[in-house]
C-alpha cells in the first residue's frame, strides 16, 4: 500500500470552483504516478474551515472516482494557515515512491516538490553525464530529457538514407520528411524515427560520430532546440548534452559541467559498449573521443563549454553514487 499526497487551492468557496480544482488534482496524481483507477484504494480529502459549499469527496465522485472508498473532514481553524485549501491522501495498491503534487496555491506548502525547475548537466562524451541526469531524475521524481538521443536519430536517419552528414543541404532536404518523436512509457523516454522505436540502434558507434557532424547544422540544432524548450518549458526535468546550460536552457536553474581525463571515459565507453556486444579497440576510442572534443568544442554554432555559473565536477575518481550526491549536495544549499 503506498500513500500518495497532494493539495490544491480554490479562488472562492464555489461548487463550480471545488470540482474544478479535485479533478485538476487527481488527474494530475493519476498522471504523474502512473496510476490506473481500479488501483485506487480509497481517497481521504481535507478541507479548510472557509470551505462550506461542496464535498471535495462529492466533486471526486462526479470526477469518475466511483470504485473507491471517499471520505471528506474539515480542518479547524488556524491562525495564518493556507486558505481555501483542499489536501487529499489517496491510498493505492501500488509498492513504488510516491509522487506527491501540490498545485496553484498549495505549492507553498512544499516547495521541495510542487515547484516546477530545470536541471541542466553539461560535459563532454564519457563524463557520465547520461547516467547522472537519469539517477537524478529518479530521485527527484522529474522527467529526464536525453537531448542527445534527439541529435543520434537524426544521424541514423541519415546514415540508413545514405546522406552526406556533412553536407548541410542533404541533411535538411531529408529532415523535412523525417518524423522524429520522442515518448515516455513507464517514465522511460523511447526515441521513434518515422514510428520506429530507435532507443538501441541509435547507440551504435558510428551513430555517435555522426550524431556530432548533424549537430553542427543550423537547420537541425534550432528544430532540435525548439522541441527540448518546450517540453523543459512545461515540466520539471533534467537535461543533458553539450550545450545545455549556455544555448538551450540557459536560465535553468542549476547548471552543471561533468568533465574526466580522456582515458577514463573511453574506458567507461569501452566498458559500456562491451557490454552491449560491441567490440572495442580501445586505442581508437580514444582517438575517437579526443577527436569529438575537439569537434564539439570548436563548432560555430552553441560549441561544447562550461558556461559561467555552472559548477564544475571532475568525475575522474568519483563513482556514479558519489557524483550524484554531490551534485544533490549543491543543490540542497540552493533551495
Amino acid at each position: 500500500m503506498t500513500v500518495i499526497r497532494g493539495a490544491t487551492t480554490i479562488a472562492e468557496d464555489t461548487p463550480e470552483e471545488i470540482r474544478g480544482a479535485v479533478k485538476e488534482l487527481l488527474e494530475q496524481i493519476e498522471s504523474r504516478n502512473f496510476l490506473k483507477r481500479d488501483e485506487v484504494v480509497s481517497i481521504v480529502f481535507s478541507s479548510t474551515s472557509d470551505i462550506h459549499s461542496f464535498y471535495p469527496a462529492k466533486a471526486a465522485r462526479e470526477a469518475g472516482f466511483e470504485s473507491c472508498s471517499l471520505f471528506s473532514a474539515q480542518e479547524p481553524d488556524i491562525d495564518g494557515g493556507l486558505k481555501l485549501c483542499i489536501r487529499v491522501m489517496l491510498f493505492v495498491e501500488k509498492n513504488e515512491t510516491p509522487r506527491h503534487v501540490y498545485l496553484r496555491g498549495a505549492r507553498a506548502l512544499r516547495k521541495d516538490v510542487a515547484q516546477k525547475f530545470n536541471v541542466a548537466i553539461d560535459g563532454p562524451a564519457g563524463s557520465g553525464k547520461s547516467t547522472i541526469a537519469k539517477m537524478l531524475a529518479r530521485d527527484y521524481h522529474i522527467l529526464y530529457l536525453d537531448t542527445g538521443a534527439m541529435y543520434r536519430a537524426c544521424a541514423l536517419a541519415c546514415l540508413r538514407a545514405q546522406a552526406d552528414v556533412a553536407d548541410e543541404a542533404q541533411v535538411c532536404d531529408l529532415m523535412r520528411d523525417v518524423s522524429l518523436d520522442i515518448v515516455y512509457r513507464d517514465g522511460v523516454q523511447h526515441t521513434l524515427l518515422d514510428g520506429e522505436d530507435v532507443s538501441e540502434a541509435i547507440r551504435a558507434p558510428e551513430v555517435s560520430m555522426a550524431a556530432s557532424t548533424v549537430s553542427k547544422h543550423m537547420s537541425v540544432r534550432m528544430k532540435m532546440v525548439e522541441k527540448q524548450r518546450e517540453i523543459a518549458g512545461k515540466m520539471s526535468c533534467v537535461l543533458d548534452g553539450r550545450d545545455i546550460g549556455t544555448f538551450v536552457l540557459p536560465d535553468a536553474d542549476f547548471k552543471f559541467f561533468l568533465t574526466a581525463s580522456v582515458e577514463v571515459r573511453a574506458k567507461r565507453r569501452a566498458d559500456e559498449m562491451a557490454a552491449k556486444g560491441y567490440k572495442v579497440d580501445f586505442s581508437k576510442l580514444q582517438e575517437e573521443i579526443a577527436a569529438r572534443d575537439e569537434q564539439d568544442s570548436t563548432r560555430k554554432i552553441a560549441p561544447l563549454k562550461c558556461a559561467d555559473d555552472a559548477i564544475l565536477i571532475d568525475t575522474s575518481c568519483m563513482t556514479a553514487e558519489e557524483v550524484l550526491r554531490t551534485i544533490k549536495q549543491k543543490m540542497q544549499e540552493r533551495i
